[in-house]
């Protein structure tokens, strides 16, 4: 590297911040040029390009996560360390300081949260949100949910990031005019720009003019144009004669109230939990259809939980997250929270996902924007299995909830695929693809959580038998949860929870270890736990996922878990021989056995009398009302 190169790094590692905030390349290279030009010096634009990729190799920075080009300091002891093979982002990000700390040190450090007043079981306030979309959903008058949707989720993020924009916008005027006006800055911040036509009190003025649709789309092609990663991602049908510009008036005013007066962080956490909120009660209204977008947030909430996807260098964890099958991006919103409430930041994991179906894919990119979530979200109509768009990726975490027993999957055309180590999949049904897809993308001590049917625990159709005992014999299953029924939007068919582990011993006796569950398989029967929300649908209570993945963390070994003992009727820690015995059928209760029954101290010869008593009485009851029907009947002139 030449000498001039050479203080181009010194002078980019004194100007990027040493607090681990990001600074753009615009704003970074314009120092690095007034501090150089002090010295008699000149650089163009490949002396910074080379020293900006000759730090970033090094370990010394890191790419931001905004959507624009930034950096920001790595202050890691091992940020030399090059980043793991087949990353398709490479050196996008690595672990932080603040993820040095073993698993156990990070629970333990979990930061609290400020409670919300009228909280459910699941974790969502039933407040403002619940009447919001109670206000939104009137508005809505024929329209079908699965269209309305799209409109009122559109404006919510418009919404957000026009607000998100102000902020920031706000604050720069108050430090630097200039840099008000450019771009750089604002993506360095995982904030979009927003040009002034499409900014939201611009629309809010306009809410009662018959024009407002046509507004709102301009709005939207302007955001798009200006942001590179939102191309083709918003919705721009607002004008359509069909769309009742009075109601689309009046959805601005009620959508112009969220977070009014709000500070930026708390306005835009605000409108993320809205857009979250409205996700799942648009899921619910459109039944099965919203199934294929929206996972229930207690089961998301239960993988997550269990996984916790957080970088933990004692167990060689980076912290990549992928899911094949992501629909609207529940799980990378759940897995980014429960990094920040335990210590971490949004950006300490890597979110890589692949969705098939463009519309859902579109509500991923807005959900994850709308939480300042960066990401790397593939779209194609051939979906994972034809097309991985992201073949050669080796993740930390996996979480899906792919579609349960689809039959049209293609399998006939991959008889041969690599991916099916244990077997080749059934071509009339999916289950043991995603299962074998998700296992291939597993780094070497990865672990995944899959939904899927209850079926795939037993069958032994068309060589699924046969592929489940492979598995079970390779060690790579860890857990299996039967889930209770009528947790899900879109089916009725009961479900279950896969967890596979690449390594069974990851670190065994060294600080931060799991203890070795090489040779044994968790059982949880979960069939009994939740509450009924409605007529249809039940939902885990946040003690009950706790209870859940405390059982699995505490079988696992984990520090500060506790001691993990067998409970009748709930859990059982089961070795192969075991399963063999069982013909590697995997569902819990034939391994958990019968809840012990609590004595209510009634001696035997008392209970028995009591209860032919009680029989005799409701046979005599029993003859009285049949009399007293034929006696009816015969009145009728219905007589024998």
């Amino acid at each position: 590297m030449s000498s001039l190169q050479d203080r181009v790094k010194r002078a980019m590692r004194s100007i990027v911040p040493a607090d681990g905030s990001t600074i753009g390349n615009t704003a970074l290279r314009r120092e690095i040029e007034a501090l150089l030009q002090s010295e008699g010096l000149s650089i163009g634009e490949d002396d910074y390009w080379q020293a900006h990729g000759a730090l970033v190799a090094e370990g010394v920075l890191l790419k931001g996560q905004g959507r624009g080009g930034s950096v920001r300091r790595a202050q890691a002891t091992d940020a030399n360390a090059p980043p793991p093979a087949g990353d398709p982002v490479r050196a996008a990000r690595t672990v932080q300081p603040q993820d040095k700390t073993t698993m156990a040190q990070r629970k333990t450090s979990k930061t609290s949260k400020t409670s919300n007043t009228g909280r459910n079981a699941n974790g969502g306030s039933l407040g403002f949100e619940a009447e919001l979309f109670k206000a939104a959903d009137k508005l809505r008058g024929n329209m079908e949910p699965s269209d309305y949707k799209h409109v009122a989720l559109g404006l919510i993020f418009l919404k957000y990031i026009s607000d998100a924009f102000e902020a920031k916008h706000t604050a720069l005027l108050a430090e630097d005019p200039q840099a008000a006006e450019d771009k750089d800055e604002y993506l360095a911040d995982n904030v979009f720009w927003v040009p002034k036509e499409a900014r939201w009190s611009h629309l809010q003025a306009s809410a009662k003019q018959p024009t407002i649709g046509t507004l709102i789309d301009e709005a939207m092609r302007a955001i798009e144009k200006d942001n590179e990663s939102l191309k083709g991602v918003l919705p721009k049908d607002y004008a359509r004669p069909a769309l009742n510009k009075v109601m689309l008036g009046e959805l601005v005013d009620l959508i112009s109230g969220i977070a009014l007066g709000e500070a930026g962080d708390r306005s835009k956490d605000i409108l993320g939990r809205v857009y979250e909120y409205f996700l799942g009660q648009f899921a619910g209204a459109e039944g099965k259809r919203g199934g294929e977008f929206y996972t229930p947030r207690s089961v998301v909430r239960v993988l997550v939980e269990m996984l916790e996807p957080l970088p933990d260098p004692a167990r060689g964890v980076a912290g990549r997250v992928y899911d094949p099958c992501c629909g609207s991006g529940g799980m990378f919103v759940q897995s980014e929270k429960f990094v920040q409430e335990h210590g971490g930041r949004i950006g300490d994991i890597a979110i890589y996902g692949q969705e098939s179906n463009y519309t859902t894919w579109r509500l991923a990119k807005m959900n994850l924007a709308v939480r300042g979530i960066d990401s790397d979200i593939r779209w194609n109509n051939e979906g994972s299995f034809h097309k991985d768009e992201l073949r050669d990726l080796k993740a930390d975490f996996i979480l899906a909830n792919p579609p349960f027993n689809i039959s049209d999957w293609g399998g006939d055309r991959l008889r041969e695929d690599l991916r099916w180590k244990f077997g080749a999949p059934p071509a009339g049904n999916a289950n043991y693809a995603w299962l074998q897809h998700i296992h291939h993308h597993l780094a070497p001590n990865g672990t995944a959580g899959v939904v899927l049917a209850n079926g795939s625990m037993s069958s032994n159709q068309s060589g699924e038998g046969e592929i489940r005992r492979a598995m079970v014999e390779a060690d790579v299953v860890d857990c299996m949860v039967a889930l209770p029924g009528q947790l899900f939007y879109s089916t009725q068919i009961p479900a279950c929870l896969w967890f596979l582990a690449r390594n069974k011993n990851p670190e065994h006796g060294k600080p931060g270890g799991l203890r070795d569950r090489r040779g044994q398989v968790l059982f949880i029967d979960a069939r009994k736990l939740g509450v009924l929300v409605d007529r249809t649908r039940r939902e885990l209570t946040d003690e009950e996922v706790q209870k859940i993945a405390g059982t699995y963390h505490a079988w696992r070994g984990e520090a500060g878990a506790g001691e993990y003992a067998d409970v009748a009727g709930f859990c059982k820690s089961a070795t192969l021989e075991e399963i063999r015995k069982h013909g590697h059928v995997l569902t819990p209760g034939r391994y958990v056995g019968a809840a012990e029954q609590e004595e209510d101290g009634e001696p035997l010869e008392e209970k028995m009398a009591r209860l032919a008593a009680q029989w005799r009485a409701q046979r005599a009851e029993a003859a009285r009302l049949d009399a007293a029907i034929e006696a009816n009947l015969r009145e009728l002139g219905y007589g024998g």
